[in-house]
């Protein structure tokens, strides 16, 4: 039996996964179920450089994925209004970019308040740029859509 704590890390790591997956979409180029299938198949708990993947909850990846990509445009001008106007979303950098939509998919078309899926994504942010700015960033930009998206749950 999954304890409240072990779901609440394969939300966590289901969150990572779609960033990922939308970043390789982009960039491969390759359809959504083909992607799906890749990371459910080989890359949840998949041991890399010795150490072992967290499992993902596969229902909440393929949720995040299917409405990032079913409400892309909607997601796309959310982010666009919360950017500055000399940085419209096709010139960030692709991993934000895939950040951006994977979290919209979460305020649009889930029950997650919005303070947690703002904080999941802050913490995947920092995964992926660990000493960057971008999770300041994307704290700004994740905020203005969810003040957009969910105005009631702030």
């Amino acid at each position: 039996m999954t304890t409240q704590a072990e779901k609440k890390q394969m939300r966590s790591a289901a969150r990572l996964y779609a960033v990922q997956a939308l970043f390789q979409m982009e960039v491969s180029g390759q359809p959504v179920e083909t992607i799906q299938r890749e990371f459910e198949t080989h890359r949840f708990g998949e041991i890399f450089d010795d150490v072992k993947m967290a499992e993902g909850d596969i229902e909440h990846f393929r949720s995040l994925v299917d409405s990032a990509v079913n409400f892309q445009a909607r997601i796309d001008q959310m982010t666009n209004r919360a950017l500055v106007a000399k940085w419209p979303i096709d010139r960030i950098d692709p991993v934000l970019r895939a950040l951006f939509r994977a979290a919209g998919a979460e305020m649009v078309n889930m029950d997650t308040p919005s303070k947690v899926v703002i904080n999941e994504f802050i913490d995947v942010a920092k995964a992926f740029f660990p000493e960057g700015k971008e999770a300041k960033f994307a704290n700004a930009v994740l905020d203005h859509m969810a003040r957009e998206a969910k105005p009631e749950s702030l």
